[in-house]
């Protein structure tokens, strides 16, 4: 198989400490590899630090969005910009240091006969993270059980951000059909794509709290994917998704 352009999405909210850090790391993993920015106008002056590094670097590019509107509208946005430009896979990564950059080549080499592939903290019987609370580890690690048991999908890590999608997949599951927005985005995003059988693998990776910026963790996230994998169950039983 033949894989040309990447697209990783990053989208910002108050992320100027970890921003210039970041890209660098990114952009060294694979001469292929460009970034996209989505900031939400983060006060902070993320935007306007993204657009002089992108007048810097031409495999950086910048998405403005009027307001903070949530991670999965972020990603949305993202997603069909990268489409629309053609790009073969397209991934998902956290502005922080949690999402390993390093982990991008092996995540490439498994895109080679795998739909989607997913950067798993809870593969093989592991917990693989570092730095977290034990409420929000719980909290994540219950979550996947949670949608891995009611949906059925064969997924370990079903709330993982980490993601790598290639552009048919995207284009297949009709991403304006797509109605969560915080985490749930994720379960709900993975779930369209194994029941249009694309083929979905894990590959394990180690995740680093944050240690700047803002979580963009909240109660109503927490809320909505606890909801959200019923209503996606309801649509897969009358063939709605």
């Amino acid at each position: 198989m033949s894989i040309g352009r990447f697209l990783v999405i990053i989208p910002t909210y108050n992320e100027l400490e970890n921003i210039s850090n970041k890209a660098p790391l990114v952009l060294s993993q694979d001469h292929r590899i460009d970034i996209l920015i989505v900031d939400d106008a983060s006060p902070d002056g993320t935007g306007d630090l993204a657009e002089s590094m992108a007048a810097e670097e031409p495999r950086i590019h910048v998405l403005h969005r009027p307001k903070k509107d949530g991670l999965g509208r972020a990603y949305l946005d993202g997603f069909n910009w990268g489409i629309s430009r053609q790009y073969d896979l397209l991934f998902e990564m956290d502005a922080d240091i949690s999402h390993p950059p390093a982990a991008l080549p092996l995540m490439i080499e498994a895109a080679q006969t795998a739909d989607v592939v997913i950067g798993s903290r809870y593969l093989h019987g592991r917990v693989t993270v570092s730095n977290w609370p034990m409420k929000r580890l719980l909290i994540s690690y219950f979550g996947s059980w949670y949608a891995r048991t009611i949906t059925r999908m064969p997924v370990r890590d079903a709330t993982g951000g980490y993601n790598c999608w290639h552009r048919r997949v995207l284009e297949t599951v009709k991403l304006d059909r797509v109605r969560s927005n915080g985490y749930a985005f994720q379960i709900e995003l993975k779930f369209r794509a194994w029941c249009k059988d694309f083929s979905l693998t894990e590959i394990p990776i180690l995740f680093t709290e944050r240690d700047s910026g803002e979580s963009k963790m909240s109660k109503k996230f927490v809320r909505e994917a606890v909801w959200r994998v019923w209503w996606l169950k309801i649509l897969q039983i009358f063939r709605q998704l």
